[in-house]
């Protein structure tokens, strides 16, 4: 069972978070809906049909938690993509909707965490990730995607937990892909090591996330050449 003050202050946050992130998309048009993401390849109605996809998903490893057995976010990444471009296609109306009620699903299901666990640790793409963490791992998407999508709000906009919660889904991602050695430090006082943490990277949680998710390095210092970073 996860600490029910934990849970509940995880899932407000989300909701504050998805609130914002809905602001947002309501206030775009149809033709800005097409326009290019920060996601290489993406539109922003790609990566709304993603966080709409995400929201259905990522519950299935709360099935995981709470039944024991192992499960995967879909049956393959054609699946994925597929399903990601249906949603991205609808009519503006309908693809908010479905963001939407993906939301409501996700927070929904979190709850189901505040119960009984058949296991502690969950697996996604070769990261292992705590069960008190999943309701984390959906506030990072929320976030993330809420940058890409290139409107004046901005990562300094997001709650500093929230932050928090993305640069460490961010390093659990580093980590899997074998990134290069880095010691990253925030001016909040957070630090991770990767690897032989050779390379120092510092800046603000919201500048280091920058980086870290979409290569903007523009407000980040380091004591050595910046790595080339592994894809998310």
């Amino acid at each position: 069972m996860i600490d029910p003050a934990r849970l509940h202050s995880d899932l407000s946050r989300l909701g504050r978070e998805t609130d914002r992130l809905l602001a947002t998309v309501e206030a775009l048009s149809d033709e800005e809906l097409t326009a290019p993401s920060r996601c290489e390849g993406w539109t922003r109605a790609d990566v709304l049909g993603h966080l709409a996809s995400n929201g259905r998903a990522i519950p299935r490893l709360i099935d995981w938690a709470t039944t024991g057995q192992a499960q995967t976010l879909y049956a393959s990444p054609e699946a994925r993509a597929q399903e990601i471009a249906g949603l991205a296609a609808l009519p503006r109306e309908e693809l908010v909707r479905q963001l939407r009620s993906s939301a409501a699903f996700f927070a929904e299901q979190g709850e189901r965490l505040g119960g009984e666990l058949a296991v502690e640790e969950v697996h996604l793409h070769g990261k292992r990730i705590p069960a008190a963490s999943v309701v984390a791992l959906r506030i990072a998407e929320v976030v993330v995607h809420h940058h890409d999508l290139g409107t004046a709000w901005t990562l300094e906009q997001a709650e500093p937990e929230s932050l928090l919660d993305a640069l460490e889904a961010a390093v659990r991602t580093l980590r899997a892909k074998g990134a290069p050695g880095l010691t990253l430090a925030t001016e909040e006082r957070d630090e991770w090591v990767l690897g032989d943490g050779a390379v120092r990277v510092a800046a603000g949680r919201a500048h280091l996330l920058a980086w870290l998710a979409r290569g903007d390095a523009e407000h980040v210092e380091a004591d050595g050449p910046l790595p080339a970073l592994p894809s998310w």
